[in-house]
């Protein structure tokens, strides 16, 4: 792929509990790589779901969880991951949370970002932390290599989560801000597609379609209802152990909870009026209005085309 933009270059590094950046490193790429992007909570595992489906045909027992892993991960680590990475023989597709400045970005592969409004990330973010089983705390926290603070257990308090989430830029997570802001600066790229939840979830054939048209994949008129059907979230739920990272052993309730609601406002109830204008107001301080606008509502039309 040649084109005349310019690239972003890694920075940094980014590690905690979570991530070890410098995995992406030693990763080699290949011209036909897919890398699935959010700050996490976002859609992530319902757009390498749409992947696997346009990649496969359709194909209901495609191993999301299995074949694409999140690399910056620092479990199982670069020891274990690389190389079964190098295996595969199929078009690879990964996901990454990492910042842009924190990543080895390439011209040869193809970027799909997934925006979601902060205050259902927020949401969805705590259920899945909440539904973290004590060996799965103990594994993220003991692993060797972990730099900085373990993470702690969830309270049982949604409004005090999102109360220390907002004020504390992510904590104990990430900083949402930057994670948005890096990747809405390079949206212009033309090997980079911007999606959003709420616009997967207003016209999942139009969003299918349009993802299929980035990556350079043919639509399979025949096959396509089922492509959409296998993308549904109520099909993923039931499929749970074939689409959830590690088929949901890490969460109490396995893969129900990674797959909770699928829905978006459930803060509605808890924030009050001025929390929730305190978090607009930040969201636009942060990223400029137009950012912020796309956050909170998606509309593809806003974007600019994928060359």
């Amino acid at each position: 792929m040649t084109h005349a933009f310019a690239l972003p270059v890694k920075t940094r590094e980014f590690q905690n509990h979570h991530f070890d950046s410098t995995i992406w490193n030693d990763f080699t790429f290949r011209d036909d790589d897919i890398i699935v992007s959010t700050y996490g909570k976002s859609g992530t595992t319902w757009t390498q779901q749409i992947v696997a489906q346009l990649l496969s045909g359709g194909d209901a027992a495609f191993a999301v969880a299995e074949l694409s892993p999140w690399v910056d991960m620092r479990i199982p680590g670069r020891d274990v991951l690389l190389p079964m990475l190098e295996a595969q023989s199929h078009r690879r597709f990964l996901k990454t949370h990492l910042p842009v400045d924190a990543l080895v970005f390439s011209p040869r592969a193809k970027y799909i970002y997934v925006g979601r409004d902060g205050r259902d990330v927020a949401w969805s973010l705590y259920n899945h932390y909440r539904a973290f089983t004590p060996e799965a705390l103990s594994l993220i926290n003991d692993t060797p290599g972990r730099v900085g603070p373990p993470i702690p257990p969830a309270g049982d308090d949604v409004h005090a989560f999102w109360r220390t989430w907002f004020a504390q830029d992510g904590a104990p997570f990430w900083s949402l801000w930057e994670n948005v802001r890096s990747w809405w600066a390079i949206r212009h790229l033309p090997n980079v597609l911007m999606l959003h939840f709420e616009d997967l979830k207003r016209d999942l054939p139009g969003e299918m379609r349009r993802i299929a048209a980035f990556l350079g994949i043919a639509v399979d008129e025949a096959r396509f209802p089922v492509q959409v059907e296998h993308c549904t979230f109520d099909w993923m739920r039931r499929h749970g152990e074939a689409v959830v990272p590690m088929a949901g052993a890490i969460f109490e309730n396995g893969t129900r909870s990674f797959m909770n609601k699928g829905t978006n406002g459930r803060w509605r109830d808890v924030l009050t009026v001025s929390e929730s204008a305190a978090y607009e107001s930040r969201a636009r301080a942060e990223l400029g209005p137009e950012c912020a606008r796309w956050l909170c509502d998606g509309d593809a039309q806003m974007l600019p085309l994928a060359a």
